[in-house]
């Protein structure tokens, strides 16, 4: 977050590239570090637990940081690896934590995804003002020397607590489980179903002990749990399709908006507000609608719905894709009046107007974000728990990426028109207006398959 957050006008003002060339190396970096997340989840699933994982993957991150001066691309790829094995295990590997057998810490785990993206952006927020500042103020290099400080002082903090913690081993490559249901799947097609759902499933049957004797070859036969783990995890991908819009809007707030910013007036009394500092809207309002969300909407949700956890993971994903096709049209509004003002008067217009397109999808980040990573998690196999918290990110880079591929087909219909390197000649609030009808027609969609989801606990118990 130290290096994302300004970077888009380090690559305008001291690399001098293009608006389009510096929003897509942005989006490209931000979406290979997520993408790098299903990596991470994998092997921690596989091989090295989320734990170790964790540590590796920190180990990477910090180290990445002594190199940024002198190779910027090694530098941002290599901190996308080790930031990206983070991300896919953290958050699982503290919901770890808790015994979902005890009714106490069963109740507390319905917060814990709340407050743990709370803290995320109580660091995100750090960044934006301080780190932000420093890096302008006072120079780069100290500011990306506090990030690689910050991420040595984080690893020594969990190592001290690495005797209380809880584990879970992992249970081997998930990605191989997959691949051989589906590759038995495929073989066996032409083979007839048996007479009687009894022959397959054996519901009847008394249980047996498995033994390690006569195993039989996984590779001829899947057992009836890993075809419904299989079948588990292809139940995700509608919605995680769905999830992939938001971050392309998203995205818009870490590169054309801080471009904005830098075409405003940006006084605040005396103090000039630097550009990547905007982004503390952002997370003011995720922190804000993050407590609210806990504190207020859950405790509502849960007297309508007499549902324990208020609002379920879908519907927190519906309320931030609303939020995120409203802060579209408050971008492209803002926009067409900056403009407007620039050309006819010559004069700036306030850069604090920008506060509500950084509210409304900060807002939506506060539900989607929560709603995603609690439906990933909760409606993976347990076995595949980090896998699918990467299965998750990988909404975010393919975001990114969704937003650099529409930057490079806008440039190619519009011959550039849109996104020009001076915004006053450029067509922004159109891209704007552009992502929030693609917001609504997502939106919709969303509405259908979320209707036809079937969470994990109704399938294990059947219709009511």
């Amino acid at each position: 977050m130290g290096v994302s957050m300004n970077l888009v006008t380090y690559l305008r003002g001291r690399l001098h590239l293009s608006s389009s060339e510096s929003a897509n190396i942005v989006t490209n970096f931000m979406g290979s570090l997520n993408l790098l997340a299903l990596f991470g989840g994998f092997l921690a699933d596989a091989k090295l637990g989320r734990y170790m994982a964790i540590i590796f993957f920190a180990s990477i991150c910090a180290a990445a940081n002594r190199t940024q001066r002198a190779m910027l691309y090694i530098a941002l790829y290599t901190i996308a690896l080790g930031a990206g094995g983070i991300k896919s295990n953290v958050s699982g590997f503290g919901s770890d934590q808790f015994d979902k057998s005890n009714p106490k810490e069963e109740k507390a785990m319905v917060y814990f995804f709340n407050r743990f993206y709370f803290c995320v952006s109580l660091g995100s927020l750090f960044t934006v003002t301080v780190l932000v500042y420093i890096q302008d103020h006072v120079g780069r290099k100290w500011g990306y020397g506090i990030s690689a400080g910050t991420m040595i002082i984080a690893i020594v903090l969990l190592l001290s607590a690495t005797m209380v913690y809880r584990y879970k081993k992992p249970h081997g490559s998930p990605l191989t489980v997959i691949w051989r249901v589906v590759f038995l799947a495929w073989k066996n097609r032409r083979l007839s179903y048996p007479d009687h759902p009894s022959f397959l499933n054996g519901y009847n049957s008394s249980k047996v002990p498995h033994t390690e004797k006569f195993r039989s070859n996984p590779w001829i036969v899947s057992t009836v749990t890993q075809v419904e783990e299989v079948k588990m995890v292809i139940k995700l991908i509608p919605i995680w399709s769905t999830c992939i819009l938001f971050w392309t809007v998203y995205s818009q707030m870490n590169t054309f908006t801080i471009e904005q910013a830098t075409t405003m007036n940006r006084k605040l009394g005396g103090f000039d507000v630097p550009p990547g500092s905007f982004s503390v809207f952002l997370f003011v309002s995720i922190l804000l609608f993050t407590s609210i969300n806990e504190r207020v909407v859950v405790r509502v949700a849960r007297r309508i719905t007499r549902n324990p956890k208020g609002l379920n993971s879908l519907q927190r994903i519906g309320i931030g894709l609303v939020f995120s096709v409203a802060g579209m049209v408050a971008a492209a509004v803002c926009e067409k009046r900056r403009k407007e003002m620039q050309l006819n008067g010559g004069t700036k217009m306030s850069a604090f107007w920008l506060v509500p397109q950084f509210f409304l999808v900060g807002a939506g980040e506060a539900f989607a974000y929560v709603g995603q990573l609690e439906f990933f998690i909760t409606e993976a196999p347990e076995r595949m728990k980090s896998m699918s918290t990467g299965l998750f990110l990988t909404t975010l880079a393919m975001g990114y990426y969704v937003s650099s591929l529409l930057v490079s087909l806008i440039d190619v219909v519009t011959h550039e028109s849109w996104l020009k390197n001076d915004l006053d000649q450029s067509k922004l609030n159109n891209f704007y207006w552009l992502l929030a009808v693609m917001g609504v027609l997502n939106f919709l969609i969303f509405l259908i398959l979320s209707s036809r989801h079937q969470y994990k606990l109704q399938h294990l118990n059947g219709p009511a």
